[in-house]
């Protein structure tokens, strides 16, 4: 894997990630017709803090322990295992029409004072689905990355938030703008199509566990 497909695969999990529906998509959604569509970069950028803090943690507690084989190997294969039932699940339930986008006032009942960046800390350090996702994809993509040194995990890095920033901006403009810039038809064939992506990289963190 190159520095570039580390950036794009880092780009391409997180927005599989970002456009499901969760606790931070109806903050987003609640705070961008409160405050308008600055609501959304300002919650990114909370929870951009929060994962950059997380990532220097683990890397200057971990950085050796993370380039030992068998170690590479056990995260690799959680990981993997984790994207593939992540992937199933979403291509599964977007083709069942089960995943629905909603920017309605249903969004605007989770609605609170808080600043969007203390909101996005918050509610990411409190998603349990977060603590998950970085015990198990996360650091399997920081097994990819620390070979690369800083660089690998700058464009991990880079592309993942870039991802949450891209999807919560649009979410945040056509919120404040009074639309809905996605029909439910294309969310769910994007959503459909982001778990088949999921596939093929869990089956990638697989191959690198067992026969890389």
């Amino acid at each position: 894997m190159t520095i570039a497909t580390l950036f794009a695969t880092a780009f391409m999990v997180g927005l599989s990630g970002a456009m499901m529906p969760g606790p931070l998509l109806s903050a987003t959604i609640a705070a961008s017709a409160r405050r308008g569509w600055e609501a959304g970069p300002l919650i990114v950028l909370g929870h951009a803090v929060l994962e950059l803090l997380l990532i220097i943690a683990l890397m200057a507690g971990l950085s050796a322990f993370l380039t030992r084989a068998e170690v590479t190997t056990v995260i690799a294969a959680v990981g993997g295992s984790f994207l593939i039932c992540l992937g199933y699940n979403m291509s599964r339930d977007a083709r069942a029409g089960r995943i629905q986008l909603k920017t309605t006032d249903d969004a605007n009942r989770s609605s609170n004072d808080l600043h969007p960046v203390l909101i996005g800390i918050l509610l990411s350090i409190s998603n349990p689905f977060w603590s998950i996702w970085w015990a198990t994809v996360g650091l399997g993509y920081l097994v990819l990355a620390v070979p690369f040194g800083t660089i690998g995990v700058g464009s991990f890095y880079t592309g993942h938030i870039l991802s949450d920033l891209l999807w919560y901006t649009l979410i945040s403009v056509s919120v404040a703008g009074g639309q809905r810039f996605l029909k439910q038809s294309v969310y769910s064939t994007i959503i459909f199509v982001c778990g088949l992506f999921l596939l093929g990289m869990g089956g990638y963190f697989l191959y690198t566990a067992f026969f890389h």
